[in-house]
């Protein structure tokens, strides 16, 4: 019998949920010293990333996106990454750079951006939200810094449907 990769639950996660996990977060990157460059993974890395570049002061802020073939023959996890954006080697040379995404899941993107940064002669860390080693294909690689632990499918509060259907506008706020 083959295990699901897929998690049993989904855990919605509020704004609140994300500022404490950012704490849990910070705390840790700070321990940790400063970072010369940060690299946002496409598209989940990217308000958690833009979180900490400003928490943590970084200005040289970069992105990355990643895109795995959905199927090779039967055995899909086994594809390699297709880098549809990813900086040049210059901007990542000698430089240690935090890359960013929300979660860790199988670990395949993070590990290729981690690899591409060590190819690139850059000192990469890995940070996400959540880290679900249940999923991950790597057992001994990890998240160098992660904010929880989880064996969930999370739905942040910015993957929310933003629909408005159905919901009233709040009336204009007038000025005392």
């Amino acid at each position: 019998m083959q295990r699901s990769q897929r998690p049993l639950r989904h855990e919605v996660l509020t704004w609140q949920d994300v500022d404490r996990l950012m704490d849990v977060l910070l705390a840790q990157l700070r321990e940790a010293g400063t970072f010369d460059a940060i690299l946002m993974i496409t598209r989940g890395g990217i308000i958690p990333g833009g979180m900490i570049a400003e928490a943590l002061d970084i200005r040289h802020v970069l992105t990355a996106a990643v895109r795995f073939p959905t199927r090779i023959e039967s055995r899909p996890l086994a594809a390699w990454p297709e880098f549809l954006q990813f900086p040049a080697d210059i901007l990542l040379k000698e430089r240690r750079t935090l890359i960013v995404d929300d979660v860790w899941g199988s670990g395949r993107t993070s590990t290729a951006v981690r690899g591409r940064v060590e190819a690139a002669g850059g000192k990469p860390a890995t940070c996400v939200l959540h880290f679900n080693p249940y999923r991950s294909l790597f057992s001994s690689a990890r998240p160098d810094f992660y904010g929880a632990i989880t064996d969930a499918w999370i739905v942040y509060p910015w993957e929310i449907d933003r629909d408005l259907n159905g919901i009233s506008p709040l009336p204009p706020v007038t000025p005392n």
